[in-house]
């Protein structure tokens, strides 16, 4: 089926956990889009991966980067992009994705995040944490929950959803023909 979207950039924001690496190539599959994850053209461009970026640069040298990949990936059409955690902590990243794309926020409770990244080892900002973790992810959804809520275009629920109905609802109200 052929979909004609609002934007030609979809951008997916959210929380770690939220799904939107696994909801975006899905999303890019249905549309016949290129699919990009900001972390993973970080650790392509960089040749290493995110916890070292974190242990050698700190979380500035990190975000730096991130932010010069959110500037390039903004420029995409025909595109899902699903972004970092923490990408639009910083303002010039908002301003990318809100001038360029339908941003997309895909919402998940602190439950659900911590079941989904509790022993992932490629999440720095909870590593070592073990029972801590669930207050870091609380701390930071209680940050970041409004960034997301002020670059969205829409608003999406992801907490023990089937992912193919995401997919359909974000269709449905991004694009014709769905």
């Amino acid at each position: 089926m052929s979909y004609s979207c609002k934007k030609e950039l979809l951008v997916l924001v959210g929380p770690m956990g939220a799904g939107k690496s696994t909801i975006g190539k899905l999303l890019a599959q249905e549309l016949a889009y290129k699919f990009y994850d900001s972390d993973k053209v970080i650790e392509e461009r960089c040749g290493a991966d995110i916890p070292w970026i974190f242990d050698v640069e700190g979380e500035e040298g990190f975000r730096n980067r991130e932010a010069v990949v959110i500037k390039d990936l903004s420029m995409k059409k025909s595109a899902v992009v699903a972004t970092g955690g923490g990408a639009m902590l910083r303002q010039d990243n908002r301003d990318y994705v809100t001038r360029t794309g339908y941003v997309i926020y895909l919402n998940t409770s602190v439950e659900q995040q911590f079941q989904r990244t509790c022993k992932d080892k490629n999440r720095p900002l909870l590593q070592g944490k073990g029972d801590e973790a669930y207050e870091v992810l609380t701390r930071l959804m209680q940050i970041r929950d409004p960034l997301y809520r002020q670059v969205a275009d829409l608003v999406v629920e992801t907490d023990r959803k089937n992912l193919k109905a995401v997919v359909a609802k974000i269709l449905k109200e991004v694009c014709e023909n769905a």
